[in-house]
C-alpha cells in the first residue's frame, strides 16, 4: 500500500475530483488494489497549478493542507469584465483604461492583511452539496458568504 504525496501540475479543464479518480485508477491498474486517495485543496477545472494528492496514510493530513498558508501566482488582463469573472465567460464590460505599474503597486496594500473575501459564484466551493460553479453555469443565483482570509503579501511580476 503506497503512502505519501503526488504533486500534480493540474492542467486546465481537469477537476480535482477527476485527478483523484485518475490516481485511484492508475493504482488499481498497477495492481496496488484499493488505495485511499485524497487531495489537499480543490482547484476548479479552469485553474492550473499544484494540486497535492495524498495516498494512504497521508490522506490524514489533507485537512492541514486546507488550513495552511498558500502561495498563488496569477495573471490579470485589464480591459474586460466577464459574467463569470474568468476567461470562459461572456464579456459584459470593456474599458480602454490600463493602469501603470506604479498605479497597480499603489493599490495593492488595500488588499493585504486580514480581509473579508466573498468568493465568486463561479468558484469550486460547495453549496448544498453542489459546486458553486456548476450551479452558476446552470443559471442559478449563487450567493456565497464572506470568509475571513489573510493576504500576507501581494507583489506584481513583470508586466507584459
Amino acid at each position: 500500500m503506497p503512502h505519501g504525496w503526488i504533486i500534480l501540475d493540474k492542467p486546465h479543464e481537469l477537476g480535482s475530483t477527476q485527478a483523484v479518480a485518475a490516481v485511484k485508477r492508475v493504482c488499481r491498474e498497477a495492481g496496488l488494489g484499493k488505495v485511499k486517495v485524497g487531495h489537499g485543496g480543490t482547484l476548479d477545472p479552469l485553474a492550473t497549478g499544484v494540486l497535492p494528492i495524498a495516498l494512504g496514510e497521508a490522506t490524514k493530513l489533507t485537512g492541514r493542507m486546507l488550513d495552511g498558508n498558500k502561495v498563488y501566482a496569477f495573471t490579470v488582463a485589464f480591459g474586460a469584465e466577464t459574467d463569470t469573472l474568468d476567461l470562459e465567460g461572456k464579456v459584459i464590460a470593456q474599458s480602454d483604461v490600463r493602469p501603470s505599474r506604479a498605479e497597480t503597486e499603489a493599490v495593492l496594500p488595500r488588499f493585504t492583511g486580514p480581509i473579508e473575501q466573498v468568493p465568486p459564484a463561479y468558484s469550486a466551493l460547495k453549496v448544498d452539496g453542489e459546486r458553486a460553479y456548476d450551479l452558476a453555469r446552470a443559471g442559478a443565483t449563487v450567493e456565497l458568504q464572506a470568509r475571513a482570509v489573510t493576504v500576507y503579501t501581494l507583489k506584481p511580476l513583470p508586466f507584459r
